[in-house]
């Protein structure tokens, strides 16, 4: 009866993880990284962190290491913690530049930035961010399968970039500032001429530079200088 008891406990300490490994002493490395993968597959992302973590800090020469560290990064993205997530994929990058996994890692440190991009009325810094680490990974590995994921993701990052330059065009076009707005429309055709939407930049484009003709002191100060505009989140257009 107790080895039937035993035995019972054992397989419910197994199945639900074993995370209360407390010392070093209580868990080989193989244990941790069992432990810290299983609880991964389960969707358990922060106790899988914490075998990650201990199997790093007990065991950082094990060959289960290099793992722990992925997989850290991989648990803290699945969790939606982007900053965390970036600084674990940057830092196995610095670590280990030649691993295998790198076309993996500069992806998805493209994919965090990525999975924070807002509308086009918002900032856009998440979306360079995206674009800047897909481009990284076109360059270095244009090869790669991660390169196709990477290459239809980019199409999206330019389209919210575009969309807000249109956008802060619109603005400064809606507010009478007619240069800023000229600048903005001919900076989507420009640099994105291939998202869908440079026959609207082209239209205000014709807009403002009939405003132009029609008023060539348009968007000027009694000296000469251009207006101030500003930016519509100074403006209080954005929250």
């Amino acid at each position: 009866m107790k080895k039937t008891i035993f035995t019972a406990m054992a397989l419910i300490l197994l199945l639900s993880g074993c995370s209360w490994f407390q010392t070093r002493e209580e868990a080989s490395s193989e244990d941790l990284v069992s432990d810290g993968m299983y609880n991964y597959e389960s969707g358990k992302y922060m106790k899988a962190i914490e075998s990650f973590e201990k199997l790093k800090d007990w065991y950082p020469y094990s060959k289960y290491a290099i793992l722990a560290e992925l997989k850290t990064a991989d648990a803290y993205y699945r969790l939606g913690k982007y900053d965390e997530a970036v600084a674990a994929y940057e830092a196995f990058e610095s670590l280990h530049p030649r691993n295998e996994a790198i076309p993996y890692i500069i992806y998805q440190i493209g994919t965090c930035y990525f999975e924070q991009i807002d509308t086009v009325d918002r900032d856009q810094r998440s979306a360079e961010k995206a674009l800047e680490g897909y481009m990284r990974l076109l360059r270095q590995f244009p090869n790669d399968p991660y390169a196709h994921k990477a290459r239809q993701n980019i199409k999206v990052c330019q389209r919210s970039l575009a969309g807000h330059e249109f956008y802060v065009g619109l603005f400064y076009f809606k507010s009478g500032h007619y240069r800023p707005a000229l600048k903005r429309f001919k900076s989507v055709l420009s640099n994105y001429p291939d998202v869908g939407i440079h026959q609207n930049a082209l239209r205000y484009i014709t807009l403002c530079e009939n405003e132009l003709i029609e008023n060539p002191k348009a968007d000027e100060t009694e000296t000469g200088g251009e207006v101030e505009t500003l930016e519509p989140e100074t403006a209080g257009v954005w929250p």
